[in-house]
């Protein structure tokens, strides 16, 4: 149990840390050239991993539809709403808006889930969350406050990967594939829409800036998005939609530091909201329903 919770740390970790990449590059292209770029570069190396490891076979196409909803869920217009989001606002309030999907994950597991049932404890730790959002964005700032477009293109992203938490455990958790057969379809899926609708016009331009061209390949492509996928599917078989959405209250406490070391403002408004989603977290994570053992399993 603690391997899987390492990984959901790494996973918060790496996904707060994309903020300030997607900053840099948008700075040079285009929100859907950065997430094509990005989609494209995190495919590769675990297209090659899989392959080598003899873990994608032709039978795995029957589930093509499947692959083909996460790949839209969970990848192209989950990254395209970050992305463009972020474009708008501070890199540390696009992270603090990040924790909003354990809401909408909730929401999807209360919905459609029966095993995955959220407790009360959860549920308060759901609503603690989504408070210290609503603090980070500061509507009744109006126009002098954070983007609003910015922060509606963050929330459409944080409500599709937050869905697509529930539909990987109840579609694709069945079907016993390797995380890594799961992210190598997926992360291909979008690859191929990504190249259809992507306009190249002025791509080259990210070339200019070494920083932005490694934050790119190495920060979002093979880290953020194949090894993040890798870990995704990893935590959701281990520990469930709900838990391991958790991950994403891990994400806006990174994303604030690196706001902090790149001289962004971190006000008040900023910690407090801090202090209300790792509040939210900790309730989550140690919420999940108990079963008692039964005779069986306990002289086992």
């Amino acid at each position: 149990m603690l391997r899987c919770y390492l990984a959901l740390l790494l996973l918060g970790v790496i996904w707060g840390s994309n903020f300030i990449f997607m900053k840099w590059s948008t700075a040079l292209i285009s929100p859907m050239q950065t997430v094509m770029l990005r989609v494209i570069f995190g495919f590769i190396p675990l297209l090659v991993v899989a392959w080598y490891s003899k873990q994608l076979k032709v039978s795995q196409l029957k589930h093509l539809f499947h692959f083909a909803v996460m790949s839209v869920l969970a990848t192209t217009f989950y990254y395209y709403g970050f992305v463009a989001g972020t474009t708008l606002i501070p890199t540390s309030v696009a992270g603090l808006l990040s924790g909003s999907i354990p809401i909408f994950t909730f929401i999807s597991a209360f919905l459609f889930l029966r095993k995955d049932r959220p407790t009360l404890q959860m549920f308060i730790g759901v609503i603690m969350g989504f408070i210290g959002i609503v603090v980070s964005a500061r509507p009744w700032e109006g126009a002098e406050g954070v983007d609003v477009v910015g922060v509606m293109w963050m929330l459409a992203g944080t409500t599709s990967l937050g869905v697509s938490f529930v539909y990987a455990q109840r579609q694709l958790s069945p079907l016993k594939l390797p995380p890594l057969t799961l992210a190598t379809w997926q992360t291909g899926c979008a690859s191929l829409t990504l190249l259809i609708l992507t306009d190249f016009s002025g791509i080259t331009s990210i070339t200019s800036d070494l920083k932005t061209v490694l934050g790119v390949v190495i920060g979002l492509g093979v880290l953020g998005t194949g090894g993040a996928f890798f870990l995704y599917y990893y935590a959701i078989e281990k520990l469930g939609s709900v838990k391991a959405s958790g991950a994403t209250y891990i994400a806006p406490v990174v994303a604030v530091i690196i706001g902090a070391f790149v001289g962004e403002d971190i006000n008040s408004s900023i910690v407090v909201a801090l202090v209300l989603i790792l509040g939210g977290v900790i309730l989550i994570q140690t919420g999940g329903r108990k079963t008692p053992l039964s005779p069986k399993s306990g002289a086992n």
